[in-house]
């Protein structure tokens, strides 16, 4: 797929979801120590009911949302004083496990490890077992990166003489991800338009297969999370030539973003969060998002997820993680649509 066209002219709605980010959630980056000024969160209280919450994390087991919802089932359990059992119900690219939780009584014992594939999903598939306003969102739980790596041998060692090369050469560099969809696939397409790139998109089944073949150099470059590229960026055998969040990442300290590499407002990310079927009552969705909020704020998250460099916000109401929704199924949407980005 080539460039995105009109999705860039929609540039400034791109700044403006990541200034709505930026305001609402004050997201603190964890790197080992503990948010500053946060809010003491609400001793929470028994949970109702006498059986187990099912927590649904829509990927199979040993994956990124998995080590997060089990994280988060261990935590949030405690602040509950209650058993939260995880279920990987993976699947069509988390869209059975979420259209599991939306037929499941909204009484909060059903939940969900939601990710940016609820708002990009609605565009890149015609059809979907469920529909948004199925789900209630409680909170946002953390945010990640895609960042732009190649192999140590490769010619251009800044993101601007990556874009020079194409420049000089078009057709004749491709780019990896890890699959059609992923926010590494469409932060590229509208970083093509941006810059106005003539470079082949290589979809690939995962971030570790795309890896090799940047290795092996069958593919020039590669746009994928960060915490898949971490290991091997810090063994030298990937260098990262920018990284696509707001602000630069503790865990890349030396890499610039892709913003302050000559294109302003970019954003290229991807988030967790915890979902429930809809109308979940009131009471019981506000001490899921108080037991969320003290989950999250625990040592042991906060230093497990800050050494891959993902970032944790403070969460004030549940009108953060709505409003993140709705504005990221507006920004892709338009991607996938001028890009022609399709699952199925």
């Amino acid at each position: 797929m080539h460039a995105v066209g009109k999705a860039c002219r929609k540039a400034g709605m791109a700044s403006s979801v990541r200034s709505t980010f930026l305001k609402l959630m004050a997201p603190a980056l964890i790197a080992g120590v503990a948010l500053t000024g946060a809010a003491a969160p609400a001793q929470a209280a028994d949970f109702p009911g006498d059986k187990p919450i099912s927590l649904v994390v829509p990927f199979p087991a040993g994956g990124g949302t998995d080590f997060i919802g089990r994280l988060l089932a261990s935590e949030m359990g405690k602040a509950l004083k209650t058993t939260i059992v995880v279920e990987n119900k993976g699947g069509a690219n988390s869209n059975i496990g979420t259209a599991y939780v939306t037929q499941a009584r909204p009484d909060g014992h059903t939940l969900l490890v939601s990710g940016v594939g609820i708002a990009t999903n609605q565009g890149l598939y015609s059809k979907l077992p469920y529909k948004l306003d199925q789900l209630d969102q409680i909170a946002i739980l953390a945010f990640g990166s895609d960042v732009l790596v190649t192999a140590p041998g490769f010619p251009a060692k800044t993101l601007a003489e990556f874009v020079d090369l194409v420049h000089k050469e078009p057709g004749k560099y491709s780019y990896a991800s890890s699959g059609n969809g992923t926010t590494g696939h469409l932060g590229m397409e509208m970083l093509k338009q941006r810059a106005k790139l003539d470079i082949m998109h290589v979809p690939y089944n995962g971030g570790s297969a795309a890896i090799n073949d940047v290795l092996a150099g069958r593919v020039d470059v590669l746009f994928v999370n960060q915490d898949t590229a971490l290991p091997h960026v810090r063994a030298g055998k990937l260098r990262a030539l920018a990284i696509g969040s707001a602000k630069r990442n503790p865990t890349y300290p030396d890499t610039p973003t892709v913003a302050e590499s000559g294109y302003p407002s970019f954003s290229s990310e991807y988030w967790f969060g915890l979902s429930a079927p809809a109308g979940v009552p009131a009471p019981v969705f506000q001490q899921l998002f108080e037991a969320t909020r003290t989950a999250m704020q625990s040592p042991a998250i906060q230093e497990k997820l800050g050494a891959v460099g993902l970032v944790i916000p403070q969460l004030t109401d549940r009108k953060q993680f709505v409003t993140l929704v709705d504005a990221e199924v507006e920004k892709w949407g338009e991607v996938v649509r001028v890009s022609g980005a399709r699952i199925d």
